[in-house]
């Protein structure tokens, strides 16, 4: 895999992490702002999911960077 797709595909995984990361905000937001009852509830859990999946997702764009086959 050359330098240039290394850095696209990094690029591609770090902007589905910052989407994840703000749609995890924005029901953080509603969730607690709001929502009422099992509605709020739901949506906490939902958002630190996504908040979960978005950190996720940057550890693997940035292990893949970090530990890449250096030949």
């Amino acid at each position: 895999m050359a330098a240039s797709d290394r850095a696209e595909t990094r690029r591609r995984w770090l902007l589905w992490s910052g989407v994840l990361a703000l749609a995890g905000l924005v029901l953080l937001v509603i969730g607690l702002t709001i929502a009422d009852g099992v509605a709020a509830w739901v949506e906490v859990v939902v958002a630190l999911l996504l908040l979960l999946a978005s950190y996720g997702v940057q550890y693997v764009a940035r292990r893949g960077t970090l530990y890449r086959d250096r030949s």
